[in-house]
């Protein structure tokens, strides 16, 4: 197959997983806190890679190791620490507007570290100024946009650690590494920036309710399928696709969401969704030229 077209479909189908969480993250909070969940389900990812690939990772320069620790702080523990925390302070709709602008912060730093030889094109920034246009469409509905400063300013943080992930990860995958033992070694080093945070949350999932199979169950779609593989999926797309191109597939995420709340919801689709979902395909595509 076409490298350019597995990194697309890679990318496309972590959309669509990611998308479907929602549904489980929603369950799984009514019993266990944010931190908790986030530490579990990488914690249930680590294990999968491991069974995967039973060998040591062994670095050719210890310098290398920085990368992987700050892929690890940045797209792990600070990205769901931020976003999460948003949550709290904010409209839901505006995390998920803020957040699809992390193509656009990840096409402004990569032009920055490349001090001007990578270039945002004309077609991906009127790409994105559709593609967010049709976000608003479909998360505000028919309520005002809402400014929450220190909510929508965590969100902010959020979009630029994603940003920064998937240009650390694009230097990871030039090392020549197994891409398992990458992303198994970024899932460490997220868990361990996690542990200082652990006391401030009063972490002790209850492990009889942790059992109980439908808990179960969530938990491995979000820690094999959702972490073990998506971002498998998704440091694969950013080798063949490049940062900013993959993380434009971002955009797609409100739809997906919308489509997994009619089909297992029966939440109704609006003339008003239909339009903001025109506006996203129409968005992506041009982003992708």
């Amino acid at each position: 197959m076409n490298p350019t077209l597995r990194g697309h479909l890679s990318a496309f189908f972590c959309i669509l997983v990611w998308g479907s969480t929602f549904i489980a993250t929603k369950v799984l909070l009514r019993s266990f806190t944010t931190v908790e969940l986030i530490v579990l389900r990488f914690s249930i990812g680590v294990l999968t890679l491991l069974l995967l690939r039973p060998v040591r990772l062994r670095l050719k320069d210890r310098r290398e190791g920085a990368l992987f620790a700050a892929a690890g702080l940045t797209g792990v523990t600070l990205y769901f620490l931020l976003e999460n925390t948003a949550l709290s302070y904010t409209m839901a709709a505006n995390v998920g507007i803020i957040i699809a602008t992390a193509p656009l912060f990840t096409g402004l730093f990569s032009a920055l570290l490349s001090r001007g030889r990578e270039r945002l094109s004309a077609h991906f920034l009127v790409g994105f100024v559709l593609a967010i246009c049709g976000i608003a469409v479909i998360s505000l509905g028919a309520q005002a946009l809402q400014v929450n400063p220190l909510g929508d300013l965590l969100t902010v943080g959020a979009a630029c650690c994603w940003a920064v992930y998937t240009l650390l990860m694009r230097k990871i995958n030039q090392l020549g590494y197994d891409s398992i033992l990458c992303t198994r070694r970024v899932f460490a080093w997220g868990l361990l920036f996690t542990l200082p945070v652990l006391p401030l949350t009063g972490f002790s999932p209850d492990v009889g309710v942790l059992l109980q199979p439908r808990h179960l169950l969530l938990f491995l779609y979000l820690g094999v399928c959702a972490c073990a593989l998506c971002y498998f999926l998704w440091n694969s797309a950013i080798a063949a696709l490049g940062p900013v191109h993959t993380n434009t597939w971002l955009y797609l995420s409100p739809v997906i969401t919308l489509v997994f709340s009619a089909l297992l919801l029966y939440e109704p689709v609006t003339a008003r969704s239909l339009a903001g979902i025109a506006l996203i395909l129409a968005g992506l595509i041009l982003s992708q030229k």
